[in-house]
């Protein structure tokens, strides 16, 4: 009979928690393995076990980033209104993420202070993610609502304003009071753009 694991998914999943919130109130220069364990309560051990390294934890916060981001799109309804959906998926999931998750955000989606060796290490689940916005985008396509684009154009047009818009926000450039809206304006915007080419 084999040895019980000592760390499991729950200590893997407050690590996570842990160094997500040291990565927000200070960056990455701020996690350290002996910081995120302490945060825990448990030793750098448990954290090289789960995640083998700090880049090991690193890559781990990128690939939640993506896997939060996949499971909220999927959990969105589809309705009869494709072009809705997708200012939906944009204004509702994207925004959320980036407002309630502004490390994983930076860290993840934006790059920030992450090495392009580490990057790619997570990039299988950003496309994964991708995955949702790629077939809501699909669906404007099956309406002949993209116009000239293709679906690939299109992701990377919407990915890139939202990408946008979630950084102005969380630089409180967009005023609180109207970022919902002015979300949802640009979002349709761009989508009834397609349309119009």
């Amino acid at each position: 009979m084999g040895r019980p694991k000592e760390h499991n998914e729950r200590t893997a999943s407050a690590l996570l928690d842990a160094a997500e919130r040291i990565a927000g109130e200070g960056g990455l220069e701020a996690l350290s393995v002996r910081r995120v364990g302490k945060e825990v309560g448990t030793t750098t051990r448990a954290v090289y076990s789960l995640f083998g390294s700090k880049d090991g934890l690193v890559v781990a916060l990128g690939v939640r980033a993506f896997e939060l981001l996949r499971a909220a799109i999927e959990s969105l309804p589809v309705t009869n209104d494709p072009a809705g959906d997708l200012v939906e998926a944009g204004a509702s999931v994207f925004r959320r993420f980036a407002l309630e998750h502004p490390a994983l955000f930076r860290l993840g989606v934006q790059h920030m202070a992450v090495s392009e060796e580490l990057a790619l290490s997570f990039r299988g689940a950003a496309e994964h993610a991708l995955d949702g916005l790629r077939s809501r985008i699909a669906r404007l396509a099956d309406a002949r609502q993209l116009g000239s684009r293709s679906v690939a154009g299109a992701v990377c047009e919407f990915h890139a304003l939202c990408e946008g818009l979630a950084a102005l926000e969380l630089r409180t450039v967009i005023p609180q009071n109207e970022a919902e809206r002015i979300w949802r304006d640009a979002l349709a915007a761009l989508v009834a753009g397609w349309r119009a080419t």
